[in-house]
């Protein structure tokens, strides 16, 4: 949930704290007072367009803070989320989260401590937060909205269809593309594919191992240079250790260290530290002794070879021919031939392939198909639940004789989707299946099934999305949600209504909701008065919760436009009553 919202130079609001409870929170006060700033500055915390507009003159920013507090599957998503983007939430579990606009347009966002595109906060704004006002109704009029929100409805093994469906159809398509690519580019294909087997052929004949190069290099250099490299090899043997021409008068390395070694050993006894030094003498004899030894291993394989010489010379000769042609260096090459070989089969034409395709593609349309057909099967169930259970929501709602209707139509087929025949009918295929649904409202008895869109007006539409919203209660979506004057065009008995489910909602969700009516606010977990003040030269405004007397006080200034009434506080104090029992589980 969101616990705390403050926002600064936005609007009418100079500084302002919103303290937030769970349940459900509403925001009240009189017409400009800067309610729609809150909805305003709760967009912008979560990625909406910034409106440079807004902003303050004085300090010429406007900041928008924010702190989270999530729990279960949305907690460790938007989580994880934060944690690939370099930030971390707080000790305590909670989430900061802030928005800057200037009034240059400039726009800056933080998030987990760390600064972060706007996008990100877009992201996690879909996760966290739902917000319903007169223009957020406009998505549930699109079909693709409303499919999805009937999906939504369906439930988790819908959802298993749909994820299986999605699936298949993506290995289908990709199949149906290579088949098609393969056959509409062949000539290309083939063309593409000789010039890759000429070349994997040369390279095959030469056969280039990896760092090959490199070590026909260091074995030329030695050949070249192997008289050179004896002598100083011969040299070295003979000062560290003697040989044939070794005379008493050139004594070697080894005899010097050795008596050198005997002589000190000779006086240890008189003082340790020679003895100390005798013993470092003697590793150092060890080590002369293993030098020696490799210089004569080094001898004795040391060939000047002129036949190998010119057999190195060719090949690094036509080793070069294949960097000249194909990569830098040998490894290059090495790797060149692995990615043709990878291609040919990439640009295999045979009809041998083409027929096995062909012959994989239609096993995964028949899939596609009877997934497709298990999907309108389960969308079609659910759709006579969803409009029974929506119709009855909005029965309370002011419109007792309208009814929802759900119709799940098949796609037709010749657009730009693929068709295939699902249960029967010829229909076109996408991803999500081959159903367009439509919500339809019967605004009374005997009038016309209509598209939302053509038979709903905006207060309508209000009531319909909020009923829609209660029947989702409890069925997972974003754990806030944001009601912007929802009951506009509503009084009476059907205010009560729309407050008693609002308050149904909040018993799973974290509510937010701007009213102007009381019998909403009276609903309310938390009440949340906007007040303008006009004392100065600029008119700001802050919010404050109001309690007890303070509450009913603002409740009778909605009822009647007189606060200090002691017939409008009765009045409101009867509806805190009502309001109270109606709260209870």
């Amino acid at each position: 949930m969101l616990e705390e919202l403050r926002i600064t130079g936005l609007g009418v609001i100079e500084d302002t704290t919103l303290p937030l409870a769970g349940g459900m929170n509403v925001i009240t006060g009189e017409t400009g007072a800067g309610k729609t700033m809150v909805v305003t500055g709760l967009g912008l915390l979560f990625g909406g367009r910034a409106d440079a507009g807004r902003v303050r003159a004085q300090p010429g920013r406007a900041v928008v803070e924010g702190r989270l507090r999530l729990r279960g599957r949305v907690a460790e998503a938007v989580h994880a989320r934060i944690i690939d983007a370099g930030g971390e939430p707080d000790e305590d579990g909670s989430l900061l989260l802030s928005r800057t606009v200037t009034v240059e347009g400039r726009s800056r966002a933080h998030l987990g401590g760390r600064s972060m595109p706007v996008s990100t906060l877009g992201e996690v704004g879909e996760q966290v937060l739902a917000v319903h006002g007169q223009s957020d109704q406009l998505r549930l009029l699109r079909p693709a909205e409303q499919r999805a929100a009937l999906d939504r409805f369906a439930g988790p093994e819908h959802e298993k269809l749909l994820e299986a469906l999605r699936e298949t159809y993506g290995r289908w398509r990709t199949v149906v593309d290579d088949l098609a690519d393969r056959r509409r580019n062949a000539r290309e294909r083939n063309q593409e594919a000789d010039l890759l087997r000429l070349g994997l052929d040369e390279i095959t004949r030469v056969d280039p191992q990896p760092g090959e190069d490199d070590e026909l290099k260091a074995e030329a250099q030695r050949l070249e240079h192997a008289e050179g490299l004896r002598t100083a090899a011969q040299v070295a043997q003979q000062c560290v250790a003697g040989g044939v021409e070794a005379t008493d008068e050139a004594p070697d390395a080894t005899a010097l260290l050795g008596t050198a070694r005997r002589t000190l050993e000779a006086q240890a006894g008189t003082d340790p530290a020679l003895g100390e030094l005798a013993a470092r003498l003697e590793e150092a004899a060890t080590l002369v002794t293993d030098v020696a030894a490799e210089l004569s291993t080094y001898l004795a394989a040391l060939d000047a070879d002129p036949a190998r010489l010119q057999t190195i010379y060719e090949r690094r000769a036509a080793l070069r021919a294949l960097t000249r042609k194909y990569a830098d260096d040998v490894d290059g090459v090495v790797a060149w031939a692995e990615r043709a070989r990878t291609r040919l089969s990439d640009l295999d034409t045979s009809d041998e392939l083409l027929d096995e395709l062909d012959r994989e593609a239609s096993r995964l349309a028949g899939e596609v198909a009877d997934l497709a057909g298990r999907v309108s099967s389960s969308r079609h169930e659910a759709a006579v639940r969803f409009a029974e259970q929506v119709t009855v929501e909005l029965a309370g709602l002011a419109m007792p004789h309208a009814r929802i209707e759900v119709a799940v139509l098949p796609r037709p087929a010749g657009r730009s989707e693929p068709s295939l025949p699902v249960n029967g009918v010829e229909a076109g295929v996408g991803a999500d299946g081959a159903d367009e649904v439509e919500l339809r409202l019967l605004a009374h008895p005997g009038a016309p099934a209509l598209p939302l869109q053509r038979g709903a007006s905006g207060g309508e539409l209000s009531r319909v999305m909020l009923a829609i919203e209660v029947v989702f209660a409890g069925s997972g979506g974003p754990p806030t949600l944001v009601f912007d004057e929802v009951d506009a065009g509503v009084g009476g008995q059907a205010a009560v209504e729309i407050g008693r489910r609002l308050a149904r909602l909040a018993r799973s969700h974290q509510v937010l909701v701007v009213t102007h009516l009381p019998q909403v606010a009276a609903f309310a977990d938390r009440h949340l008065v906007v007040a303008k003040d006009t004392g100065g030269a600029v008119t700001t405004s802050g919010v404050r919760v109001v309690e007890d007397t303070e509450r009913a006080r603002e409740l009778a200034r909605m009822l009647a436009g007189l606060p200090d009434s002691d017939l409008g506080i009765a009045h409101a104090e009867e509806l805190l009553a009502v309001a109270a029992k109606e709260r209870r589980p």
